[in-house]
């Protein structure tokens, strides 16, 4: 080894030892007759001494040491007299009798430091170089650990890692597949894999009961700050359970992650309806760490002559705690946000409870205070409150209209700390969605998810009114997991494809090999998949999932780094009966 001690791990104790060390030049200084240099590796960063009077030669050598230069160094371990608390090595120094520089280095093109001075697009350029970075080291240790403990605990449980393919077909369900020409089969061409999900249900045909794996995933779909190309799922499935074995399993796992690395304790997880989630919160992925939820308005508001809400399909409001001292130009601020075209309301209602009890609104000409009243006891407001209300012609716009407002009042009011964690699971999903645009059903999660058996008769009734056996655990407003209970059966498998408008010719061609496997004794099994990215994310306290990605993607799908996707050679395009791209 070229050193005998890492750059983080030496102490007082080792007062008087010899040792080697290696890493980079953080920072040089020379002060007077001695120049310091700060030697970082990724366990931290050791103080160097280069004394005038004891070897000029040496001392001068350092002089010249430039940032990022690869040194070995060897000295003996001296107590500092500054010491540094805010470094585990901060009451030690290396007193240096022998350099050598392994490497040197142009200047960086921005600071290697926390807070650097170089912008997202400069950083993912020289991804190698931002990932010196402690703040960028440490979200990859972090995202290690979860792994690594995600291992542990599902392997204590009887799970095995099974890899499944990555070179697939391609399926009609979904986002959009990345696919694969093969030179072989000319013409014909692999899928990348949006999930495991056939793989991981024919292994349980198999009788491998308890499968997971850690594994890439493809979705070439726009991208966001919680969304990237190729992402990464902590997969999971379950034989011979039902829903509530699931839950328990995997609310399990999330409460050991919290405890092995955060060293949180969670309480158990409340359940909630997706209907609920969208009446009282207008999301199907609730952030509750603070309340503030919907109160519905109609029969209070609806009638008196007001024509914005009179003509309205849904009034909704949230009573915001002590937020009565807004100003109006507070208040005009939140009425431009709630009409920018992101969110797309019409404007913004208020009612600002006064001290003495008495309400004062925005639309006081057509409401007396007997109605006025009326809203502050529906919302169960009180001296100091404000009554923030939207309406529209539209349901689920305008509630999804009012979490947007909800959230932003969470953010304005430093109610979501992202060092506390409210997690739950949200059920009860509708198992169908209608879409208008090609008058036709679309399953709302994939199209191998099982009904609720109270609602299967429905299927052939009212498809609308199906519930899905699917569940979500939301943490903090994020989906963080997801998954259902499977259809096991053929028969009601097949019915599910004619109703996604699957004729048996596209059902066979597409999935004819789960329904075959499914004559073959399928057991009755169930899922999950977490998205370890986000997951990540979440514990690290970031707003995007790049920060936890070694080699992340930017928003136009592109890697910066190495400059991909590229133009391929004509050569390579003619091995694959591919179109030549005209220069």
């Amino acid at each position: 080894m070229l050193r005998t001690h890492t750059n983080g791990e030496l102490r007082i104790s080792d007062k008087g030892k010899k040792v080697t060390l290696t890493g980079w030049v953080q920072k040089n200084r020379k002060m007077g007759g001695m120049t310091f240099v700060d030697l970082r590796d990724r366990y931290g960063i050791t103080q160097l001494v280069f004394n005038q009077e004891i070897n000029a030669d040496l001392c001068e050598k350092a002089n010249h040491l430039g940032r990022e230069y690869v040194l070995q160094i060897e000295g003996e371990v001296s107590e500092r007299s500054n010491k540094n608390p805010n470094i585990p090595t901060g009451e030690i120094e290396i007193i240096v009798s022998a350099v050598n520089i392994l490497n040197e280095s142009a200047v960086p093109p921005f600071t290697i430091e926390d807070d650097t001075d170089g912008g997202d697009d400069i950083r993912m350029q020289y991804r190698y170089l931002d990932l010196r970075r402690n703040s960028v080291r440490a979200n990859l240790e972090l995202r290690h650990k979860m792994a690594f403990e995600t291992r542990r605990y599902l392997d204590s449980l009887g799970f095995l890692e099974v890899e499944t393919p990555v070179l697939i077909k391609s399926t009609p369900e979904g986002a959009r597949d990345f696919v694969v020409p093969s030179r072989m089969n000319q013409g014909q061409f692999y899928a990348l894999p949006q999930s495991p999900q056939t793989f991981k249900q024919l292994l349980m045909v198999s009788g491998f009961d308890r499968y997971f794996q850690i594994v890439k995933c493809f979705r070439d779909e726009d991208l966001r700050a919680d969304r990237q190309p190729e992402f990464t799922q902590i997969d999971c499935e379950m034989a011979f359970v039902e829903q509530e074995d699931i839950l328990q399993t995997f609310e399990g796992l999330t409460k050991h992650l919290f405890k092995t690395v955060k060293n949180i304790d969670l309480q158990p997880f409340p359940r909630m309806s997706f209907d609920d989630a969208m009446k009282y919160y207008g999301s199907d992925k609730p952030d509750t760490r603070f309340d503030m939820r919907f109160v519905e308005l109609m029969d209070t508001l609806k009638g008196y002559g007001f024509a914005v809400f009179d003509e309205a399909e849904y009034i909704g409001g949230i009573c915001v705690k002590g937020a009565a001292s807004y100003t109006r130009k507070q208040i005009d601020a939140l009425t431009d946000y709630v009409k920018r075209p992101q969110i797309g309301a019409k404007g913004l209602v208020y009612a600002r409870i006064e001290s003495d009890g008495n309400v004062k609104s925005s639309v006081d000409k057509f409401y007396s205070q007997d109605v006025l009243q009326k809203l502050k006891d529906k919302c169960g407001a009180e001296a100091g409150d404000l009554i923030l209300i939207i309406s529209g012609d539209n349901t689920v716009k305008a509630q999804k209209q009012l979490c947007e407002l909800r959230l932003e009042m969470g953010n304005q009011l430093g109610l979501r700390d992202k060092n506390m964690y409210s997690c739950l699971w949200v059920v009860d999903f509708p198992l169908l969605e209608w879409d208008d645009d090609t008058q036709r059903y679309y399953a709302m999660h994939h199209p191998f998810t099982s009904p609720k058996p109270e609602d299967i008769s429905l299927l052939q009734t009212d498809p609308s009114k199906v519930r899905a056996n699917a569940y979500d655990m939301v943490i903090n407003g994020v989906e963080v997991g997801g998954g259902s209970i499977r259809i096991h059966d053929s028969g009601l498998q097949k019915q599910m494809f004619q109703i996604l408008g699957f004729s048996d010719e596209q059902a066979e061609r597409q999935f004819g090999f789960l329904m075959n496997a499914f004559k073959y004794g399928a057991p009755p099994h169930g899922g999950i998949a977490y998205g370890l990215d986000r997951f990540v994310s979440l514990f690290a306290g970031l707003d995007s999932i790049r920060d936890c990605i070694a080699f992340p993607k930017n928003n136009q799908g592109r890697d910066v780094m190495i400059d991909a996707p590229s133009i391929i050679d004509n050569t390579q395009l003619d091995e694959l009966a591919l179109s030549v791209v005209k220069e």
